[in-house]
């Protein structure tokens, strides 16, 4: 039970906490990992394998975990998925073959609810839905935030070992569940009564039958297996083709952090909505994201950086307005389960993506670049024919909310 004595700290700075260290965690992996792992001495299939056997577990435990914070409450679900994290971070980095490796991704992907788990907090403290876009706000500014830092922290901390990056998250994550069980109390009181299924895939089957918006979920894998197939290879392409170190890799992640800040404290509300409806944002973002991965492929340096900057906008800009879009067909007692929805369907695009990154780059070095910009290409095509049949949400405010 939460902590009652005259030392305080406000459940908003610990949900703020709890999303800053799931970000920086993976702000470090992103760019050291692949470097990490080939210190094993295996193939390049092995390292993205590490990103997609998390995926494959939080795919089967994200829907079950929002369902359960529906019927038995936030708190609860907050601390399994914290404590999840601690223990798996701290195993990979303390293991010594890749069994451990994998064993460490397992047991984080097993409980990973931390993201949308404090998104739904954050909306069952709001008073109204001016507090409530306020406080989603947050979270993408500490999203962007902590995606700047942990890159940084991670190349400078790997400099003097390797292992310690994720020792220093792992302690942080530890320390994040200690303050979490004293200080959080339970936010959502008005729970669910419908029978709860511990069949993973019975949330995806019911989304799968709402037409309605089916099209919208479709785009959302497609979307994540773009982005995920090059993550999972970007470190060993960079380092391949520009011989670029473990530092350059943490600089260039940090850079995709400061666009994400700018475009979720400043441009999604001051100029992509001022002058364009999610709608139309919705369908054309599409192209120059793609073409952005596209221009990323060519053997240049200026021509890599300057598609990243347009892939990182486009990144950042299409995950809130999907999921503007997408959650703005949920009623509040069913929030924490479609969140769960788009969290698993986002998780199976991560299992999709890093193997088919892997393979088509041990094939040739930028294909994976080549392969999301068709990728993208196609679901523009998709969404072009089938958006007008939906019933598009044309929010007042749109709250821009992460997915990861």
């Amino acid at each position: 039970m939460p902590m009652k004595n005259k030392l305080t700290i406000s459940p908003k700075v610990i949900i703020l906490l709890t999303v800053f260290l799931d970000v920086l965690g993976l702000g470090v992996i992103i760019p050291i990992l692949p470097f990490y792992v080939e210190s094993f001495h295996v193939s390049g299939i092995v390292v993205t394998s590490l990103f997609a056997v998390f995926a494959l577990f939080s795919f089967f435990s994200a829907p079950i975990l929002g369902a359960i914070s529906d019927r038995k409450g936030r708190r609860p679900v907050l601390l399994i998925s914290l404590a999840s994290s601690a223990v798996g971070w701290l195993i990979f980095a303390f293991s010594n073959t890749i069994f451990g490796l994998f064993l460490g991704r397992i047991i984080d992907g097993s409980a990973a609810g931390n993201i949308s788990t404090a998104q739904n907090y954050l909306i069952d403290i709001a008073k109204d839905q001016k507090e409530r876009a306020k406080n989603l706000g947050l979270i993408g500014a500490v999203f962007g935030i902590s995606f700047i830092i942990g890159p940084l922290v991670g190349g400078v901390l790997s400099t003097i070992s390797m292992k310690l990056p994720f020792i220093v998250v792992g302690i942080m994550s530890l320390l994040n569940t200690i303050l979490a069980y004293f200080f959080l109390p339970e936010t959502h009181h008005e729970r669910s009564t419908k029978k709860l299924s511990i069949n993973p895939f019975a949330p995806i089957m019911k989304a799968l039958k709402n037409k309605n918006i089916l099209p919208l979920y479709i785009a959302w894998l497609l979307f994540g297996v773009a982005i995920s197939l090059n993550q999972s290879i970007f470190a060993l392409y960079i380092a391949e083709e520009f011989s670029w170190t473990v530092i350059a890799s943490g600089f260039i992640m940090a850079l995709i952090g400061v666009i994400i800040s700018i475009n979720q404290a400043f441009a999604i509300r001051s100029i992509w909505l001022k002058y364009f409806k999610e709608s139309f944002l919705m369908v054309w973002v599409f192209i120059p994201f793609s073409i952005g991965y596209l221009i990323m492929a060519l053997p240049f340096k200026i021509a890599f950086l300057s598609g990243l900057v347009i892939t990182a906008f486009g990144q950042s800009l299409m995950r809130v307005i999907m999921t503007s879009q997408i959650i703005g067909f949920s009623n509040k007692e069913e929030q924490g389960e479609n969140m769960g929805i788009l969290v698993s369907i986002m998780s199976l695009s991560m299992i999709l993506g890093p193997l088919l990154g892997g393979f088509v780059y041990e094939a040739y070095p930028s294909l994976p670049f080549i392969l999301a910009g068709i990728i993208l290409l196609i679901t523009f095509v998709f969404i072009f024919k089938t958006y007008k049949k939906i019933k598009p949400h044309e929010h007042i405010e749109v709250e821009p909310v992460e997915v990861v």
